[in-house]
């Protein structure tokens, strides 16, 4: 795939680079290909259940060490691993590769910008076996330690395209052919309905702000999760909803 770097770097450390932690994580970055990696901590506990790529840098410490490489009381169960930033996907090659009958969904992502939240969706959306999330570089998370535990191997394996201009994004994907239902629960339609059987590009806000004006103004058609009792729902909660019923036509 085309990609390029993604310049943004994780908040909170004291190194430029993301440093990912807990089992789930690291080991999900070190089986992907597309992963550099520049340093490992592990305890030597940890130490004796993994094998080692060649030529990585190990470090060892206690686990008093490796708290201190993470957030505060974060969960790194004795593994640390700074990475390079993964190249970011172009929307393009996600496009292209949009093949008639496919009607697997794209995954837009309006001002969400904690990090749990994206990483817990990305891995609702690995799961029902989405193609992609999109998100405006500007207002989404940098890759860090505590999006890629939420994601649990997600960040690894789900592509994740950032783009400059999200209405221009939402263009292509209408271009493309891709059907796009923005999430409001005060739309009149569900969202069963409204996906019918195209190809849909699911377009989620944030829990506060919601849909910006002009991400409304791109997508073709508003549609709501059928709830009752509560006003909205957690981003990452509602997206794994939409997609299971998006999921649900392919059974």
């Amino acid at each position: 795939m085309g990609r390029r770097p993604h310049p943004k770097n994780q908040q909170g450390q004291k190194s430029p680079f993301p440093r990912l932690y807990g089992r789930h994580a690291v080991f999900a970055a070190l089986d992907n290909p597309e992963r550099s990696f520049r340093k490992l901590w592990l305890t030597p506990q940890t130490a004796k259940t993994l094998e080692l790529p060649p030529g990585l840098q190990v470090q060892y410490g206690d686990d008093h060490d490796l708290g201190r490489l993470c957030p505060p009381d974060a969960p790194h169960q004795g593994y640390v691993l700074e990475v390079e930033p993964l190249e970011n996907v172009w929307l393009g090659d996600i496009l292209k590769d949009a093949d008639d009958g496919d009607n697997r969904p794209i995954i837009v992502l309006d001002q969400v910008t904690d990090p749990h939240n994206v990483g817990a969706l990305m891995r609702s959306a690995l799961a029902f076996n989405a193609r992609a999330i999109v998100t405006q570089d500007r207002h989404s998370p940098a890759e860090s330690g505590v999006l890629a535990r939420s994601a649990s191997g997600a960040l690894e394996a789900l592509p994740w395209v950032r783009v400059v201009n999200l209405a221009r994004a939402l263009g292509e994907i209408g271009e493309a052919g891709f059907w796009r239902i923005a999430l409001d629960g005060e739309a009149p339609d569900d969202l069963e309905t409204a996906l019918g059987s195209c190809q849909p590009a699911l377009v989620l806000g944030s829990e506060g702000e919601g849909l910006r004006h002009l991400t409304i103004e791109n997508c073709d058609q508003l549609a709501r999760l059928p709830i009752s009792g509560v006003e909205s729902l957690n981003v990452s909660n509602a997206a794994a909803i939409a997609l299971y019923a998006c999921a649900r036509r392919r059974l």
